[in-house]
């Protein structure tokens, strides 16, 4: 174990210049080897595939919950405690670079082991969901009692291979190659045209927006909270959420940073795509909540059908979905990447690293992506995916872990202003997180989700 004096060498001395010194030196970007060469501008693409994934798909759902103004406050909001909790993570980093051993770090093996499982559950979580919005794309869904065809359904009508079963099989073999990627950093390419993509997607749905505008079927959207559709005020914390998870990237943070050449770079790359993903998700859930109003649902890409009644050539509609249905495929993979690492770790402590035992790499590659095919099957709505998971194991990934670490303060450098900043961050996840846990049993008990629409698919 290193000491507090060791630790914190470099700096200026006493609080102030220590907490300013990171605790892991340029040399670390991977575990004792150099840095491989990785750019700030494929880090940027890499953290912003991480961070722009299925939530952006409930964004419109949850500012038809909340109004537009608020949720565009909320995703501002989470956007900074993410840079706050990265920059705790990136401060306090120790080699090895990883998440997990700085849980390590500050709470032993138990905290180490406690994030791995975390991180796998809600990774499971989020490639769960990736998959039901890939079948709700290609072969449909229904959602309170009304059918929402999919492009495959639209194109060539009824047949067993345009169903969610065959739809999915067919994802996952597309999706092989890029699963059984041994590096992070081999994805970047990919990472770069799955955020194209969903700027694509967005410029789609603003053209859209004008285009219903134009015609005058766009619904106005509401900038404040709609009460009379709540049957309680608590039912708004069930957004909260729904952003949490939209954020939630850190588990790639240390894979990233480790293959820069310069791991200093890390804290732009961080800024830069929290910034652009904040904007992503402001415009995408506006125009969303302009064209579908309160019949939003909670996958938005649902709405984008032959009944969507926006008025709008179907062949946008059919762009729109199929081109974040194909930045899905594209996301896959890294938060595949990180999935495995986390699983590897924790069925297989001190063992050699997963890249280099092609057999377990294999194996449990293909154990995982059977595991995520039975779930999208069996899950009926990815709002109750993000209700629960963005309540319980997101919060604690992105919010509530960092901040504890900097309490634990195991190395003796967090400031006065870091301890209170972690506090205030895990009050405010622990208090919001209760509620829309409270509000989100009430609802299911009620027979309401989805933001107060019911659901089955």
């Amino acid at each position: 174990m290193v000491s507090k004096k060791s630790s914190i060498a470099g700096g200026n001395g006493g609080e102030n210049g220590a907490a300013e010194t990171p605790l892991l030196s340029e040399q670390y970007a991977g575990v004792g080897e150099p840095a491989t060469g990785a750019s700030v501008l494929g880090a940027v693409f890499n953290m912003s595939t991480s961070v722009v994934g299925a939530g952006i798909m409930s964004i419109p759902a949850a500012m038809r919950v909340l109004g537009v103004a608020p949720t565009v406050a909320l995703v501002a909001g989470v956007a900074l405690l993410a840079h706050a909790a990265v920059d705790f993570m990136l401060r306090y980093t120790r080699a090895p670079p990883s998440y997990a051993a700085l849980m390590g770090d500050a709470f032993g093996r138990a905290g180490a082991a406690l994030l791995n499982v975390f991180v796998a559950v809600n990774a499971i979580g989020t490639l769960t969901v990736y998959l039901i919005i890939i079948g709700d794309v290609m072969s449909g869904t229904t959602s309170g009692g009304k059918a929402h065809d999919g492009v495959l359904m639209e194109w060539f009508g009824q047949h067993w291979w345009a169903g969610r079963e065959a739809v999915l099989v067919a994802a996952a073999v597309l999706l092989l190659p890029l699963v059984l990627r041994k590096r992070v950093d081999s994805l970047r390419f990919t990472s770069a045209v799955s955020i194209l993509l969903a700027v694509v997607f967005m410029l789609i749905s603003l053209g859209i927006a004008v285009y219903a505008l134009i015609r005058g079927t766009a619904k106005m959207p509401r900038l404040l909270p709609d009460f009379s559709r709540l049957s309680s005020p608590f039912e708004l914390f069930t957004a909260v959420p729904v952003i949490v998870v939209a954020f939630t990237f850190h588990f790639n943070v240390h894979p990233i940073r480790a293959e820069l050449s310069k791991t200093s770079d890390m804290k732009a790359a961080v800024r830069i795509s929290l910034v652009l993903c904040a904007v992503i998700y402001a415009a995408v859930g506006f125009f969303g909540f302009l064209l579908f109003g309160d019949a939003t649902m909670a996958d938005v890409l649902a709405n984008f059908d032959r009944s969507s009644g926006a008025g709008v050539p179907q062949a946008l509609n059919d762009a729109a979905r199929l081109s974040y249905a194909l930045h899905l495929v594209l996301v896959f993979p890294l938060i595949h990447f990180s999935l495995r690492v986390n699983v590897d770790e924790l069925l297989f402590p001190g063992r050699r690293p997963l890249a280099t035992d092609t057999r377990r790499f294999i194996t449990l590659t293909a154990v995982l992506m059977a595991v995520l095919y039975a779930l999208a099957i069996a899950i009926p709505s990815i709002w109750t995916l993000f209700e629960y998971s963005g309540s319980t194991f997101a919060v604690c990934i992105s919010l509530i872990f960092p901040g504890a670490i900097v309490l634990r303060d195991a190395h003796g450098i967090a400031k006065r202003k870091d301890k209170v900043l972690a506090a205030t961050m895990i009050t405010l996840a622990v208090i919001t997180s209760s509620i829309a846990i409270a509000s989100n049993i009430m609802s299911s008990i009620n027979g309401k989700v989805e933001g107060g629409h019911a659901a089955d698919r």
